[in-house]
This record gives structure tokens, sequence and C-alpha cells, in this order.
């Protein structure tokens, strides 16, 4: 075999319209589920929807308020994981390495971060840092950095299990036309592994984007943030926060969708892998 042909990736199949069915029946089910608990919810006389109603003019005063917090929300968490994922890939190559310090930074790295739970990084990040570094450090730069190293240990640890799990031949090949470490890991190692762990980086920014409602507690006004300040001045908790459920379920539903589409593209779908 012919060191092109090696290093070449595998080319990805459509899939059938049965297969796509298939996969689509679990949203309808979920949809219809939805749809069941928001009729039983909205036929109940005691709930004042009106404050929350678009047919109101105070209803879509607070439905503006509400939906402004979708910016904040996606922007934390694109840039969260864009972070985790830059350190978590720094993480992960000294613990593949043959040096013993390399991998002893890795797996203590790994099992301290990921101990300490996000909350408490979330405000150890915000009160801490601009104590120990003597600088200001606003709530959403807060949030990022925050989620970002909480996310860094699992992003670390999928990098790893998907640069092991190139075959051996992969890296022979690349060293037989003369890479050097980082052209190999660039050109050749790195671009399949993100493909094998593509799906579970997309559960990882799904995770992500839930974990960024805790960015309210030191006060970014995100989504979770506006309903909290909204059922202050409105005192109606069920109503606000079954449409804060909504569009968090709205957010993460179009995301994965959106990661399903990447991992068709890229041929990272299992269906689509085992053929």
């Amino acid at each position: 075999m012919s060191t092109t042909s090696s290093l070449a990736f595998p080319t990805p199949r459509r899939r059938s319209p049965g297969s796509r069915l298939i996969a689509m029946s679990p949203c309808v089910v979920g949809a219809l589920v939805l749809l069941s608990l928001v009729a039983v919810i909205a036929t109940n006389d005691s709930l004042a929807w009106y404050v929350i109603s678009p047919f109101t003019e105070g209803g879509q005063r607070n439905l503006r308020f509400l939906l402004d917090g979708y910016g904040l929300t996606i922007k934390v968490s694109l840039l969260s994981i864009v972070g985790s994922m830059v350190l978590g890939l720094l993480i992960a190559l000294p613990g593949m390495s043959a040096n013993r310090c390399g991998r002893a930074l890795n797996r203590g790295y790994v099992e301290i971060v990921r101990s300490v739970p996000v909350l408490v990084m979330l405000l150890w990040v915000y009160y801490g840092l601009p104590v120990l570094l003597d600088i200001n450090l606003d709530v959403f730069y807060a949030g990022v950095i925050a989620l970002a190293i909480c996310d860094s240990p699992f992003q670390a640890e999928i990098f790893r299990a998907g640069i092991q799990s190139i075959d051996r031949g992969q890296h022979e090949a690349a060293e037989s036309i003369g890479l050097g470490y980082v052209d190999k890991m660039r050109f050749v190692i790195l671009p399949q592994a993100i493909r094998r762990v593509l799906p579970p980086l997309g559960n990882q920014f799904v995770y992500i984007l839930k974990m960024s409602s805790l960015v309210s507690v030191i006060g970014m006004s995100e989504l979770t943030r506006r309903a909290n300040e909204l059922v202050v001045s409105e005192y109606r908790t069920l109503e606000i926060y079954s449409l804060l459920v909504l569009e968090y379920l709205v957010l993460v539903m179009v995301a994965s969708w959106l990661v399903r589409r990447l991992e068709r593209a890229m041929g990272s779908d299992e269906r689509t892998a085992s053929r």
C-alpha cells in the first residue's frame, strides 16, 4: 500500500431514507411529549400566562427581556468550548509522551480540576483571580475562564482517546515521508482524531450550554439571570421558569441538530462509519 493511500480518510456514505426516519423518531416522540406537557400546563386556569403572553404589552416586554439573554448564553458557551478544546489538547499531548513528568502533569491536572464543581470554580475565578493577579475581571470573562477550565479535563481525555485510537501505521507513514512531530500531528493524526471524537465534543458543547446557566450566580445577565430577575418583579415563578425550560430546550435541540449535521458532513456518524 502506498503512503498516500495509507493516509487517506474513509469516504463517508449517504444514509438511506429509512435510517433518517429512524434517527428522527426520538425527536418526534420528544416533541409530542413536550406538546402534551405544554397543553396540560397551558390549560391550568390558576396560572397567569399573561406575564409572558405575546398578545399583551407587558407580556411582549417580558418576552423581549428574556429572549435577549440568548446572546450572552451563546457567546459564553462558544468561547468556553473553544478555550476548553485548546487547553484540553495542550494537556492531552504530554499525557501520551514518554516523559514521566509530562504524564504526571496530565494525570494531576485531569484528576484535580475535574474534581472541582463548576459553581465553586466560577466563584473562585470571579472573586479569587482579581485578588491573586491584581486585575479587573468582569462576569463575562470570569464565566468563560471558569467554564473552559472545568471542561478542559474532559476534553483532554477525549483528545487522548481519539489520538490513541489512530493506527500506529499512520504515525509510521507520516514519519516515513519526513514529517516531524508537529507536522505529523497537524496534517495526519489530529484531522483523523478530531473526526473520530466529534460526537463526544458535541456532547461537551451541549454540556457547556447547560452549565452556562450557573454564570448567573456571579451576575451575568444571560437566560437564567434574566428569568430570576423577572420572577422578582412579577412573582410568577412557574410561568417564567417554564418558559426558561423551553428556551434551553430549543437551544440544546438546535445545537444537537447542528452537531449531528457536522458529524454527517465529516463522516463521524456511527451509522455512516459502520458501513
